[in-house]
């Protein structure tokens, strides 16, 4: 993979000399400065027509797709291109694309502008979500774009690489989903009661309250192949990436490569009812949020952005909710549908929507903005008066 890591290396110091000189990159000049070059990496010979096929349409169809990739035996893969600095997330491009994929019967499709990879599973049913395999961020991390891009070479395609981690990695999401929502907020009914079945010694409250007090992970296989021994080694070593700032709409939230992880350990600071009794109006009372601050979720690998209110209440689309779980139940009933169960639909809003915290300026859960808030306040209250 030395060529497509090189190439992918090249593409990213051409992408900061664009943004460095704030240039405007069109979709035809974005194709072939920095799409085409890591297609021919990947081993497509993009000049040969029986191997990649620019502009394709199928038969009978007012679709087309920027570039097809042919097999003697099948067409494999489609590509979505559009220009840096496009919308990326236009709906009629992505409904376009699929339903042509969905016409040939061709399971993977990639979205790029040149800078973000993105992989859909185009012939599962359900959702966009659901579809997403994953996406990289090449001047994010050039190791995971190998890792994710190496699997559409044509000799992976040829040998059906991916057909070994798509599989496993369709039914951990899943499950991943449903752990999460189990083990989310005060949403906890079936697992408060599979307890205490389980700890006749204990009543249900006692339970509740601990569940509250948890912190969960679960751990699962990376989507893609394993990262070498030096990567995982420097991994460990490595502290967390953090969030992108959040300064408003236009924002980069940085997306991290899939991690199957719940908000859950010993180490989760316990909920007091001093912290119970704080509002999101008293966080933006005491300057800890701003009104109309960005307020983000990351949700089943994709990202979702509401705004915070003056009054305390989050504005979500085009509609206005009370509490940050109203909210974040809208955000999953946007995932999935209209048959969204209401076991899938529990939210802890406040461990689900992020912010940036205006004192410390990194991005945390609304949950832990308001602890710090309750550790302020508690240090300027001298011992002995009531908070």
């Amino acid at each position: 993979m030395t060529e497509l890591r090189e190439t992918l290396r090249q593409r990213v110091e051409r992408l900061e000399r664009y943004r460095l000189n704030a240039q405007q990159v069109d979709k035809q000049y974005t194709k072939a400065g920095l799409i085409e070059p890591v297609i021919a990496s990947l081993g497509w010979d993009v000049l040969d027509p029986d191997e990649v096929q620019r502009g394709y349409r199928p038969d009978n169809s007012d679709n087309s797709v920027d570039y097809a990739m042919l097999l003697p035996d099948s067409l494999r893969l489609l590509i979505l291109a559009s220009g840096l600095g496009d919308d990326f997330d236009d709906p009629h491009g992505f409904d376009q694309v699929m339903a042509c994929a969905v016409e040939e019967r061709v399971e993977w499709v990639m979205l790029t502008d040149g800078a973000e990879w993105r992989v859909y599973n185009a012939l599962v049913v359900g959702s966009v979500q659901q579809k997403l395999f994953s996406a990289v961020q090449i001047d994010a991390d050039i190791d995971d774009a190998v890792e994710l891009l190496a699997l559409f070479t044509k000799a992976s395609m040829e040998d059906n690489r991916i057909s070994e981690h798509w599989p496993g990695f369709f039914v951990d999401r899943q499950v991943q989903a449903e752990l999460v929502e189990l083990f989310s907020g005060e949403h906890l009914p079936q697992l408060v009661a599979l307890l205490r079945r389980r700890l006749p010694r204990l009543n249900l409250e006692q339970i509740r309250l601990s569940l509250l007090r948890a912190r969960a992970t679960f751990d699962f296989p990376p989507a893609v192949a394993p990262r070498s021994e030096e990567r995982v080694r420097a991994s460990a070593e490595s502290p967390p990436a953090p969030m992108g700032r959040i300064d408003g709409e236009a924002s980069h939230v940085q997306r991290q490569p899939f991690r199957i992880a719940a908000p859950v350990g010993p180490g989760k600071p316990r909920v007091s009812p001093e912290e119970r009794q704080l509002r999101l109006s008293d966080l933006i009372g005491v300057g800890r949020l701003p009104p109309g601050c960005t307020l983000v979720a990351r949700y089943l690998g994709q990202d979702h952005r509401a705004e915070l209110l003056a009054d305390g209440s989050i504005r979500y689309g085009r509609r206005s909710f009370t509490s940050p779980s109203g909210a974040g139940q809208a955000v999953k009933a946007d995932v999935h549908g209209p048959g969204v169960t209401e076991t899938t639909k529990a939210t802890d809003g406040l461990e689900f929507w992020h912010a940036e915290d205006a004192r410390t300026g990194d991005i945390v859960s609304l949950k832990e903005i308001r602890r710090r808030t309750v550790e302020d306040l508690s240090r300027a209250v001298p011992p002995g008066d009531a908070y």
